[in-house]
């Protein structure tokens, strides 16, 4: 496809008005238009980058938190991770959460997926990191993060994707990105 075949199928942006600017998140409306001339308004997330990592055990565990998500109302299995902070190196966040929210220190970090959660709506770069071990710091896990700390056998995630239990994008992509490379001999 050329440059101009491709920026025919562009749509237009004719403004952007901000509805609410938080810390973690700006709300606005865009006008845009499509290539066919049809014009309308469309809302806008934008939100900092988030970082989250897969921590695999010897016995091919990966540790998860069990929250309640109250957007919908749910109890999920979810990958430890959060928010970069300004000019923050995402792998150092990564690990930083890990510790934060499970009390556990992994032992290495390497970088396994980026991806945007949903492009239509919101402009968030998530990347996942793999950490290959980890080690408990003694400290207790943030309470407010989650109910408990588990370790599940990499055996059972897609059943309990499947089933429901874990549904959040980040540990949903992160964890299939890891079977796959699992299953064609990557990792």
């Amino acid at each position: 496809m050329t440059t101009d075949a491709r920026r025919a199928s562009e749509w237009t942006i004719h403004g952007e008005r901000v509805v609410d600017d938080t810390r973690r998140a700006v709300l606005s409306i865009a006008d845009v238009e499509l290539p066919d001339g049809v014009r309308f308004e469309q809302y806008v997330l934008r939100v900092p980058s988030a970082a989250m990592v897969i921590v695999l055990d010897d016995a091919d565990r990966v540790l998860m938190m069990w929250r309640h998500r109250f957007i919908i109302d749910r109890w999920v299995w979810e990958l430890p991770g959060g928010y970069l902070d300004h000019d923050e190196d995402p792998a150092v966040c990564a690990a930083r959460e890990v510790e934060e929210e499970t009390g556990w220190r992994p032992r290495t970090m390497e970088p396994l997926l980026e991806f945007q959660p949903m492009v239509g709506t919101i402009d968030q770069q998530n990347l996942v990191y793999l950490a290959r071990g980890a080690d408990p710091t003694g400290a207790a896990p943030d309470v407010n993060e989650a109910e408990r700390i588990g370790w599940i056998p990499l055996s059972e995630v897609e059943q309990r994707i499947n089933a429901g239990e874990i549904v959040g994008a980040g540990s949903v992509a992160g964890l299939l990105a890891v079977l796959l490379a699992r299953a064609t001999g990557r990792i």
